[in-house]
């Protein structure tokens, strides 16, 4: 049985409801937002500004990005940090203190949502392959819009809306910090549709699958 899991998931498709009850069937450890939490107690940054940078990239940092100059020029410019001679973006910053506190999970059992921990795992040198299941959870969007309508007490224009805008920025994030492309099918052991057998039998699935992995 595999010791990591990593679940990558669409918004509003259950993945992280998904991956806690494949946890607790697994005895298992699970970590999502507690990340953010680790990440700021190791780095000295905020939790809260963690969790407001780790997925809001902009046009012009991702421009500066591939120019390979610093973000200094935005409105960020005061937070940057110097290193050398060089200068680290914010969103690096976040990233790095992520990534790091990520891969000090691999010595225990454990199932962890999104960061791009799929990735993290997949191309360290640290981390056993054959310890590791790489899981996408994607959703047919009008369950997404009714999970995430009900889940924010919004409408389902408004939610539609909010899928559309975070999942955009999840794939932002994944394809600037990582080689790869957030939900191609190569990057994953297994992509599943949680609308075709719903939340409950998805996790027995994903337990049942794990267990003989």
């Amino acid at each position: 049985m595999r010791k990591i899991i990593t679940i990558s998931r669409e918004f509003g498709s259950g993945g992280r409801i998904i991956g806690k009850k494949v946890a607790e069937n697994l005895g298992y450890e699970f970590f999502d937002r507690e990340i953010i939490d680790m990440a700021a107690k190791d780095s000295g940054l905020s939790a809260d500004f963690i969790e407001k940078t780790e997925q809001n990239i902009s046009s012009g940092w991702l421009y500066n990005l591939l120019l390979g100059t610093s973000y200094s020029g935005t409105s960020f410019g005061s937070g940057v940090q110097q290193i050398g001679a060089h200068s680290l973006p914010l969103a690096d910053q976040v990233f790095n203190a992520e990534r790091k506190i990520i891969l000090g999970l691999a010595d225990k059992p454990c199932v962890i949502v999104g960061r791009c921990a799929d990735y993290i795992f997949r191309t360290s040198e640290e981390v056993e392959k054959k310890e590791l299941l790489n899981i996408f959870i994607y959703a047919d969007f009008d369950d997404k819009v009714k999970r995430v309508a009900e889940r924010l007490g919004i409408d389902e224009k408004e939610a539609a809306k909010t899928v559309t805008q975070v999942d955009k920025r999840r794939a932002n994030h994944y394809n600037t910090f990582t080689e790869d492309t957030w939900g191609d099918r190569q990057n994953y052991d297994l992509i599943v549709n949680s609308s075709t057998l719903g939340i409950e039998q998805t996790v027995e699935m994903l337990t049942s699958f794990i267990k003989k992995a």
